[in-house]
């Protein structure tokens, strides 16, 4: 079994946990580490049982507390060489990764991290690198995908051999046409390194989910730009016109931008 926490979700700080065995993975870590550490005593969580750290890329909202996490705990920290020199470059990243907790990932190659079997595969972004996750353990299968410009050939191959999956429905296209954003700022949201729209999202689900998925987090959700509901209806309305058996066998949920969500068994 593996239990599975979102912490935060959005440009305001990323966050996710899992754990197998009473080991401990994180994925990125952009909120405070006060509200980390609070978290984790309020859900009854160990950081004494966190023994890794992935990182999807070097953007503030997913590294900000990383070094903190990693110098305190000694705790490594796995993601693409790319990713590790973003980090270091980053300025808002005030405590940085000792090198001897650097561990480098190269994508499409599994490594085994404790009890688990993780594959990082790239996800188009406007960052140093971007990296995805496809993580094993035992017959369950988790996918993780969040600031994608748009969908490749690799991502979708993951996510239809996913059980689990955590996938990015960034804005909705309307709502960020006619809002508040300067040009230059839409223009990157919506370009192939940008953030993944609704639609895109919806879309490609429709197409290449299978039988075996059981439950899917949207993440990432702009404040301005998209609301819970409609995200959560569009994806829900190409899911079921595809014939996906929600709400019999696959549940779909959208992850809040501060608030944790509840702990999961997989």
């Amino acid at each position: 079994m593996i239990k599975f926490i979102c912490l935060g979700s959005g440009s305001s700080g990323n966050c996710y946990y899992l754990n197998a065995e009473g080991f401990g993975i994180v994925i990125d870590l952009g909120i405070s580490f006060r509200t980390f550490k609070k978290h984790f005593r309020d859900y009854g969580l160990s950081i004494n049982e966190i023994r890794a750290q992935l990182i999807t890329h070097d953007h503030t909202d997913h590294i900000k507390s990383a070094g903190v996490l990693s110098q305190e705990f000694h705790i490594p920290v796995y993601t693409s060489e790319a990713v590790h020199k973003g980090m270091d470059r980053n300025y808002f990243m005030k405590k940085k990764i000792n090198k001897s907790e650097v561990r480098i990932l190269q994508q499409g190659e599994p490594v085994y991290i404790g009890p688990f079997q993780i594959t990082p595969f790239h996800v188009p972004h406007d960052s140093s690198d971007n990296n995805g996750y496809f993580i094993q353990y035992q017959n369950v299968t988790f996918c993780i995908i969040t600031d994608a410009g748009t969908f490749t050939d690799e991502m979708t191959r993951y996510i239809s051999k996913s059980n689990y999956l955590v996938i990015e429905a960034n804005h909705d296209a309307d709502m960020l046409e006619n809002g508040p954003y300067p040009r230059y700022l839409k223009t990157r949201i919506t370009s192939t390194k940008g953030h993944l729209s609704n639609n895109e999202t919806a879309r490609n689900l429709a197409l290449h989910l299978t039988p075996d998925i059981h439950h899917i987090w949207l993440c990432h959700l702009s404040e301005e730009n998209n609301h819970p509901e409609l995200a959560r209806k569009t994806i829900e309305s190409a899911l079921i016109d595809a014939g996906a058996p929600l709400g019999n066998g696959l549940e779909l949920e959208v992850l809040k931008r501060t608030v944790p969500s509840r702990l999961y068994e997989l």
